[in-house]
């Protein structure tokens, strides 16, 4: 449903020109249930054989008339986000969530993969299809999909919140409800040391 209401005010908004109202990362599982859902997953040791490549997950669907994933997390991220005819994001203001900064081009921001791809392989995602893949990589639905600042995006890489955290602490339980969000619906493992941090900062939110 959220995918669906999403697209239609991406269709209007390009319709009419109007900018869109600010939306927001879809909303993560409560505390308890993220504690539920974390009890839940199976720890196991990371396995990257077959190796991970990053071909393997097909980046980025056309969510509506021109709009690809990229496009669309931008829009929904924004704040008074105009974008020309191809969808691209002409003028808007962001915040990243993951440092606070605040930016007026879209440019300046890269779409984070909360659960990293790389993670998802080596946790369980070697074992999809292909079609499995490319809708991970491309989940509006769940809390996965995320534009934040380039250079943080490209300083956390694929490590999982035992070894990364974003630096802004009031939106890490946020980003732990999400990780555990993520992982539990698509049936990954943690490792030992992913569960002691998830398990740390979760009884801290």
């Amino acid at each position: 449903m959220h995918s669906i209401i999403l697209c239609i005010l991406i269709t209007s908004q390009l319709v009419t020109g109007a900018p869109l109202l600010q939306r927001a990362l879809p909303t993560p599982v409560s505390v308890a249930t993220a504690k539920t859902y974390l009890s839940e997953l199976v720890v196991a040791v990371d396995s990257n054989s077959p190796a991970y490549a990053r071909a393997d997950f097909k980046t980025w669907d056309t969510i509506s008339g021109k709009c690809d994933t990229r496009e669309t997390v931008l829009i929904r991220d924004g704040t008074d986000v105009t974008t020309a005819s191809d969808c691209s994001a002409t003028s808007g203001t962001w915040v990243s969530p993951y440092d606070g900064v605040t930016w007026a081009s879209g440019s300046d921001l890269q779409i984070d993969h909360l659960v990293p791809l790389k993670e998802a392989w080596l946790s369980g995602a070697r074992d999809w299809t292909a079609a499995q893949r490319e809708a991970f990589a491309n989940d509006l639905t769940r809390p996965q999909l995320v534009a934040v600042t380039s250079s943080v995006n490209e300083s956390k890489g694929d490590r999982d919140p035992a070894h990364w955290m974003p630096s802004l602490t009031s939106f890490q339980c946020t980003y732990i409800r999400a990780w555990i969000t993520v992982k539990h619906y698509y049936s990954l493992t943690i490792d030992s040391a992913e569960q002691t941090a998830l398990t740390n900062y979760i009884n801290a939110c």
